[in-house]
This record gives C-alpha cells, structure tokens and sequence, in this order.
C-alpha cells in the first residue's frame, strides 16, 4: 500500500492540475472573503439596525464586538472549496479520460488496493488545499474586517479545523462523483451548475415561496457549506442553539451572511455532507470493481 500511496503522490506532482487549480481557490477565497469583509463590517447597515439592536441585546455584546470576521470566512472558504471538488473529479475520472486507468488498475494488486491509496492520497490533497483555502480567507477577511470584530483565536482555529475537514470531504465527493460519471468535463460541468446554480436557486425560491428554512441543510452544496458557515451562524446564535425569540427571517438571513442558509450546526452539516460524500463515493467504487479498462 505504501509504494501505491507514493506512486499516487508521484502521479498527482507529475501534473498541472494540484497548482493550476490551487490559483484559483487562493484567489477566490481571498476576493469572496474580502468582498464579504466590507459588506458585513457595518452588520448594522447589512442586517439593519433594529435586528442589529435586538440580537447584540440577547447575546449581551455590544455592536463594535459581534464577530463579522466569521461571516467573511464562511464565503471565502466555501467558495474555495468548490475548487478541491473539482481536482477531486480528476483523480479518476481524469484517468479514465486520458487512458491510464489501465495502468492503475494493472499494477496493483487489485482495484481495491488502488482505489485506497487513491483515497488516502486525496485526502492529503483535501487537507492541504483547506489550509490554504483558509489562510487566503483569513488574509482577505483581516484586510477588510475591523480588529476588534474579527475572530478569537479558539474561533479561528475552529474554522481551520472546519475547513480542512470540509476541503478533504469535499475532495472526496468529486472523486466520488467522477468516478460514476468517468468524464472530467461532464462531472464538472454538471457540479458547477448544480451547486452554484440550481441548488442556490431552489434554496432561495423554497424560502422566499413558502418559508422553508431547512432546505439549504440538507443539499450538497449548503451542507459542505454549512461545515465552515455554521460557525459563524451559531456565533450570532442564528444556529445549533439558537437565541431565544430569534426571529426565522433574521435567522436565514444571518445564515446566508454566513454563508450557511438552512444549516442546523456546524456538526451536523459535517455528517450530513459525509453522507452525500459516501454515496457518491461508494457507488463509484462499485462501479469502478466491475468496469472493463481494456
């Protein structure tokens, strides 16, 4: 299995891919976290100033301390993170499209053994993609967010722990989902619209049409959102244990300035997630057991 592992290392240095793709996740995490810093360091003009008023009260804090900084890391990572999906997609799916899948599966023992070490390669991959997903969020977020509004140190390192774990799930998850799909462009392609597009819009519709709240809570993209996003929605008490009165308008959309619509806890969108991420993934590699390489 070693040998296999740092073949897989090997495989994966030897192309464009792993720094062609951190580029963008550096500087979409950077830009969103940035953006997302200015936008929510007035919260008063963002969130308006009686919601304001009434949340800062029932937390006892006042205005100047209710950390933003989490609302700006929430965006900066979870858009970074639909970047590990898609170099996940490439782990076999990029295989099968350059034919050298054959090669894989020939020399290990058996696809199983492949397929492993396959798995715990890009599992190193997701963590180191999560921490510098979350270093160019935090960048982005200190630029733009007042000192004293920024996160503690117990939040931050909650939030780089939140990331990894959801850049590695993540990364799984297009693995998953290219190895169903054995094409790089079909499994990216369809990603990016439904998790961008289709998700967000249905997310929006269900709760503006009939006020579900949950529904972001449950899909993909808001549960791997949710994993990071969640921290800041339970820092202003809009998720997990939420503050008493809270009304469910002003709690979405605290959410959604999180980054999270629809999250229930950090927790549970990790779990949540790691279900999507085990379906994709398992039916991948049953599909991958039987699949003819020549």
């Amino acid at each position: 299995m070693g040998n296999l592992i740092k073949a897989e290392f090997r495989k994966t240095l030897t192309l464009k891919a792993w720094w062609a793709l951190m580029i963008p996740a550096v500087v979409f995490a950077f830009a969103f976290a940035l953006f997302w810093g200015m936008v929510t360091n007035d919260f008063s003009d963002f969130l308006g100033r009686s919601d304001t008023r009434e949340l800062t009260e029932a937390l006892g804090i006042s205005t100047g301390e209710l950390p933003v900084g989490l609302l700006a890391l929430g965006h900066g990572i979870n858009i970074g993170t639909m970047i590990p999906i898609i170099f996940g997609v490439f782990a076999l799916a990029g295989e099968y499209t350059k034919k050298t899948i054959t090669t894989t599966f020939l020399t290990a023992p058996n696809r199983v053994s492949a397929l492993s070490a396959k798995m715990i390669t890009y599992v190193a991959w997701g963590a180191i993609y999560g921490v510098i997903i979350v270093a160019a969020a935090s960048l982005g977020t200190v630029i733009t967010v007042d000192s004293e509004r920024l996160p503690t140190a117990g939040q931050w390192l909650g939030v780089l722990g939140a990331g990894v774990l959801a850049t590695i799930l993540a990364t799984l998850f297009g693995i998953g989902v290219g190895a169903v799909w054995r094409s790089v462009i079909g499994s990216i392609i369809t990603l990016t619209i439904w998790m961008l597009v289709v998700e967000n819009v249905l997310v929006f519709v269900s709760f503006g049409a009939w006020d579900i709240t949950w529904l972001g809570g449950v899909l993909p993209n808001g549960t791997v959102n949710g994993i990071v996003g969640a921290i800041g929605a339970e820092a202003f008490g809009a998720a997990g244990v939420k503050v008493p009165g809270l009304q469910d308008e002003t709690a979405w959309a605290l959410q959604y300035a999180a980054g999270a619509p629809g999250a229930f806890s950090w927790w549970a969108s990790a779990l949540i997630f790691f279900g999507w991420t085990m379906i994709f993934f398992l039916a991948g590699w049953a599909v991958n057991q039987k699949k003819d390489i020549t």
